[in-house]
C-alpha cells in the first residue's frame, strides 16, 4: 500500500469551502486520473472519477462518495480594516481566538488571525464564557486603505494551520473532515489496480456536504447507483469524553466504524461485518437511530431509493482547525473497500433484504 500521508497533507492545506471546493478538487482529480477510466465534474462541482468493471456491459454499478468541502469563514463586513465574519458549516467558536487563517481576497491571499477585542470594549452580557463569533475579527496587519481596497464583503476565510505528525502514526490538522475520507477512497482506487471486478465504481468527491448535502444528491440522481457507500469522519475518544457512552465515541486507531440506523442499509452492515472479521480489520457499529447527518441521507432517498451504507474514520476535535487521525484506520477503510468491491457478485441486489435471517 502505498503512503497516503503526503497526498492527504497536501489536501488539508488546500482551501476549498463548502460550495467553493475548486481548489481541493484540483487536487483530487489530478491524483484520480491515473487511476480511473474516465473522470468529469457535475454541475454543482463533484467530482466523478469511473472504473469500469469487467463484466459485460450494462453492469451494475458502485457509488462510493466522499464529500471534499471544509469548513470555514466568510466576510460579512470590513470596518476599520478588521474583518467581521459568518460561518460556513458548523464551527466551534470557543477555539477561533488565535487561529491563523488565509483570506481569499478578489486580488490576492492575505495571512491573518482572528482575534477578539479586549472584555472591557464588548458588551456585559458578552464577557462571560466563550466570545460569539458576532465579536470576533480578523486582522491583516494592513492599514484600513489597504484592507478595504483588497478585501469585500462575500470573500472566504479559510484555515492556515499546517499538518502536523504527532506520534503514533497520528497526523492532526483542518479539514481532515473529510478529506481523510478522500484519502482513503483514494487508497481503495489504487489497490483496485492489482484486483479485477466486474462491477463499475464510480468514486465521487462530493460537494456542499457541510452546507446543503446538494453534491451528493445531485450525484446520485445523475449516476443512477445500484449501491452506494459512503465515507465519512466519526467522533473518536478524546479528552473530557468520560459522559459519552462507548456507541457515541470510537476509539482512534482501533479500526473504521460501520453505520446502523434507519437511513442504511442493514444487508450492507452486516456483509461489510463479516468481510471485516474475515481480514482481521477491527470495527465498531456506530449508531445513528435517524438521519445519519452525512451525504447518507441524500443519497439513500435519491430516485426511488438506494442501498445506502455508512463507514466512519475516528476523528478528534471535529470541526476545528486542529483535528486529528491515525493513518492506520484510513488505510484500513481503503483495504476495506476494495476487497468488498473486488468480491461484488452480479446478483447480489437481488440478494439483499431490509431484514436479515433473524429479523432485525
Amino acid at each position: 500500500m502505498t503512503d497516503i500521508l503526503p497526498f492527504l497533507k497536501s489536501l488539508i492545506s488546500a482551501p476549498g469551502l463548502s460550495a467553493y471546493e475548486g481548489p481541493v478538487a484540483h487536487l483530487i482529480e489530478e491524483k484520480w486520473r491515473p487511476l480511473v477510466d474516465e473522470i468529469s465534474t457535475s454541475r454543482l462541482g463533484s467530482l466523478h472519477g469511473l472504473k469500469r468493471g469487467r463484466a459485460k456491459a450494462p453492469r451494475p454499478a458502485l457509488m462510493i462518495a466522499a464529500h471534499m468541502d471544509a469548513i470555514g469563514l466568510m466576510v460579512t463586513k470590513v470596518e476599520q480594516g478588521f474583518l467581521h465574519l459568518d460561518e460556513i458549516g458548523g464551527i466551534d467558536v470557543r477555539i477561533l481566538p488565535g487561529t491563523p487563517v488565509i483570506v481569499h481576497g478578489r486580488q490576492e491571499d492575505l495571512p491573518g488571525v482572528i482575534v477578539m477585542p479586549p472584555l472591557k470594549s464588548l458588551p456585559e452580557a458578552a464577557r462571560e464564557g466563550a466570545i460569539g463569533l458576532r465579536h470576533l475579527l480578523v486582522d491583516t496587519g494592513l492599514l484600513p486603505s489597504k484592507v478595504a481596497s483588497l478585501v469585500h464583503v462575500g470573500d472566504l476565510v479559510s484555515f492556515n494551520t499546517p499538518p502536523v505528525e504527532l506520534s503514533g502514526e497520528v497526523l492532526s490538522g483542518h479539514s481532515l473532515d473529510n478529506r481523510a475520507s478522500v484519502a482513503a477512497l483514494t487508497l481503495c482506487l489504487e489497490e483496485l489496480q492489482t484486483k479485477s471486478h466486474l462491477w463499475d465504481v464510480w468514486a465521487v468527491a462530493t460537494a456542499q456536504e457541510e452546507e446543503t448535502l446538494g453534491g451528493a444528491a445531485t450525484s446520485a440522481f445523475h449516476l443512477h447507483p445500484d449501491l452506494a457507500l459512503v465515507l465519512d469522519v466519526t467522533f473518536a475518544k478524546g479528552a473530557g469524553d468520560k459522559g459519552s457512552g462507548d456507541w457515541q465515541t470510537f476509539p482512534l486507531g482501533k479500526g473504521p466504524t460501520l453505520g446502523w440506523g434507519a437511513n442504511l442499509h442493514p444487508y450492507l452492515y452486516k456483509k461489510f461485518k463479516e468481510l471485516a472479521d474475515q481480514m482481521e480489520i477491527p470495527v465498531a457499529m456506530d449508531i445513528s437511530p435517524s438521519n445519519s447527518g452525512t451525504d447518507a441521507y441524500a443519497i439513500q432517498v435519491a430516485r426511488a431509493g438506494i442501498p445506502t451504507m455508512l463507514i466512519g474514520i475516528p476523528l478528534r476535535y471535529m470541526h476545528t482547525p486542529v483535528e486529528v487521525v491515525a493513518v492506520k484506520d484510513i488505510q484500513r477503510t481503503g483495504r476495506l473497500l476494495a476487497e468488498f468491491i473486488s468480491r461484488l457478485e452480479l446478483d447480489f441486489v437481488s440478494r439483499i433484504s431490509w431484514e436479515d435471517e433473524d429479523g432485525k
